[in-house]
């Protein structure tokens, strides 16, 4: 799918990921698009997503720290608006018509797979610079733009009588868009300012990796049907 083919690093990234296709038609994806995902996993997914978003605040935090120059700084900090003032409040309201309290996703226990990726990313971001940490991110900021926009265009998507519908148009929505968009922006401009052609490999394993990590998230809600 060509979603975001005209920037320069992330269409590099997603091609070098041979396990892009595991994850963005994820069975439990499929499920999304039929509406024929068992409820339980999806109800199971939104808590662990809840606790998944905090622990990408954190990285959000973590990369203004990494950050050198004021743009990176505000590049970061949008990032880090965008997940509590914007995602964490639609997964809180969206989550409240599924019988999910705030208060009860916060005092869950992590799943294995939650705290693999999140952890992957923060150890990304203290052991390497601004960029890893980016890297490492995109799997999660820029994929669900681009699940979100696959289904919403994709014939064989169930609109009528999805329960699953008002998550697909949440990340196919342009406010979120716009989020996976800016996300791909900053990659490649942190690309320019901070990488050769050397250093594509190591970022393409970064990057393979939280794919990797990603597909085991939705294998997780998978898992709990």
């Amino acid at each position: 799918m060509a979603y975001l083919d005209d920037l320069e690093l992330f269409p590099r990234l997603r091609s070098a990921a041979g396990s892009w296709d595991d994850y963005v038609a994820h069975p439990f994806v499929l499920g999304l698009r039929d509406g024929t995902l068992p409820e339980p996993a999806f109800r199971h997914y939104l808590g662990q997503d809840y606790l998944f978003l905090v622990h990408f605040a954190r990285a959000y935090a973590l990369a203004a720290y990494k950050a050198e120059t004021l743009s990176d700084i505000r590049d970061t900090a949008a990032g880090m608006s965008a997940i509590v003032d914007t995602e964490m409040a639609l997964h809180v309201e969206y989550c409240a018509g599924w019988g999910l309290s705030e208060a009860e996703m916060e005092a869950l226990p992590e799943a294995s797979a939650t705290m693999a990726y999140t952890r992957y990313v923060l150890e990304k971001g203290l052991q390497g610079d601004l960029l890893d940490l980016y890297v490492a991110l995109a799997p999660c900021v820029i994929g669900y733009g681009e699940i979100g926009a696959r289904l919403a265009g994709d014939p064989e998507t169930v609109h009528d009588g999805n329960c699953y519908g008002a998550w697909i148009q949440m990340y196919a929505g342009d406010e979120y868009q716009s989020v996976a968009r800016a996300h791909g922006e900053v990659l490649d401009r942190l690309w320019k300012a901070r990488a050769g052609g050397a250093r594509l490999e190591s970022l393409s394993r970064t990057f393979a990796q939280a794919t990797r990590l990603e597909a085991d998230f939705w294998q997780m809600g998978w898992d709990a049907a």
